[in-house]
Formats: C-alpha cells, sequence, structure tokens
C-alpha cells in the first residue's frame, strides 16, 4: 500500500473504503446489533477514518439503509430463479436458506422510527418477500395464493426470530408446517393428471 492510499494514522482509504464499511458493517450490526455499534468502532474494524467514512455515507443512517439494499436485492434468486423446481418445490426450497436472524427484522426491532429509511426498507422488502411467495404459488395452481404466501412468509419470519432467541434450529419444523400449508392449498387437480391408467384402458379396448 502506498502512502497515498493511507490516510491519519496509516489507516486505508481510497476505492475499497466504502466495501470494507459495509462488510464491517454486516459483521459487526450481526454480531452485536445496531444500536450497539458505535461510529469509532465501525470505523477501527472497516480501517478508515471518520473523514473517510463521511466521504461516502451522510451518517450512520445512511449506511444502514445501504447495508440492507445489499442483502439479498432480487429475493432469494437461488431459490425462485431455479428452473429445475416445481413451483411446489421452490416454495419449500424457501425454507433451506436460513443463517442468523434476518436483517431487515433485526433492523426493524432496533429501530423504533417508523420512518427511518432503513424501516421503510425493510417493510419494501419484506412486501416483495411476501409477493414473490404469492406469485410462485399461483404458479403451483393454489387457490389462494396471496394467503398461502402470507403465510410462509409469516412462517419464515417466526423461524429466524426463534431461531435466534432459543439457539436452536426451528426451519425443519416451519418447513414441514409449511408442507401441510402448500398440500392444502393447493387442489389436486393442479397437479399434473396421471394418464398411464387411460393409455391402459385404450390399449385394452384395441
Amino acid at each position: 500500500m502506498t502512502e497515498l492510499e493511507k490516510g491519519p494514522r496509516g489507516l486505508r482509504r481510497g476505492r475499497g473504503a466504502q466495501e470494507r464499511i459495509l462488510s464491517a458493517s454486516r459483521q459487526l450490526f450481526r454480531d452485536q446489533g445496531i444500536n450497539s455499534t458505535g461510529m469509532d468502532q465501525l470505523c477501527a474494524v472497516a480501517q478508515v477514518s471518520k473523514r473517510t467514512f463521511y466521504q461516502h455515507f451522510t451518517g450512520k443512517d445512511d449506511l444502514i439503509a445501504e447495508h440492507l439494499r445489499r442483502f439479498d436485492p432480487d429475493v432469494l434468486p437461488e431459490v425462485f430463479d431455479r428452473t429445475d423446481l416445481t413451483p411446489r418445490e421452490r416454495l419449500l426450497a424457501a425454507f433451506d436458506i436460513h443463517g442468523p436472524l434476518c436483517p431487515f427484522i433485526a433492523a426493524a426491532v432496533e429501530i423504533n422510527d417508523p420512518d427511518h429509511p432503513a424501516r421503510l426498507r425493510a417493510r419494501d422488502y419484506k412486501k416483495a418477500f411476501a409477493a414473490r411467495l404469492s406469485a410462485t404459488a399461483r404458479e403451483a395452481g393454489a387457490t389462494d395464493p396471496e394467503q398461502l404466501g402470507e403465510q410462509l412468509a409469516l412462517l419464515l419470519d417466526g423461524a429466524s426470530a426463534r431461531n435466534r432467541v432459543l439457539n436452536s434450529e426451528g426451519f425443519a419444523t416451519a418447513a414441514a408446517i409449511a408442507a401441510v400449508l402448500i398440500d392444502n392449498a393447493i387442489p389436486a387437480a393442479a397437479e399434473p393428471p396421471d394418464t398411464s391408467g387411460a393409455r391402459t384402458g385404450s390399449n385394452t379396448e384395441d
């Protein structure tokens, strides 16, 4: 690293600073929460000065909003864009993608202001996620796809929160409940008909 890439006390700045700040925020917000993360600690972990921080973000609120924007902007494409799965299988596959507490839930819990940029982004994402579930449920032939989408979204969020509180795996139970909801919401007529019997009968008549 050249001297021009260093700020005060040798702190790094320049082209990679923004990504280091976002990487540090992701780690710290996940491990200790948004409100418990101060600017001094954040800049120290990111190896940037406060001056460099404010060259990239107007403040902590701006950083939080960008932090959330970086999470899954396309709503789980690794699940919903898969062409090797049926719509029903894609709905169930959403329960295989899990980890720490959903960052959008975490932000909404910590930030009280309903008009805070992070709260607005969390709200938009949750609506988009439920809409994507509903669209997939419609593909699967659900009688009421909007209701099924909301039910599955609620299950996923509940499993995420329970996993955080109890430090135990709740997604397997949620997936089992989801399978029952999906089967009850999709009429048998929506499944591809079994034509083997018809073909056998036709051959018999010949």
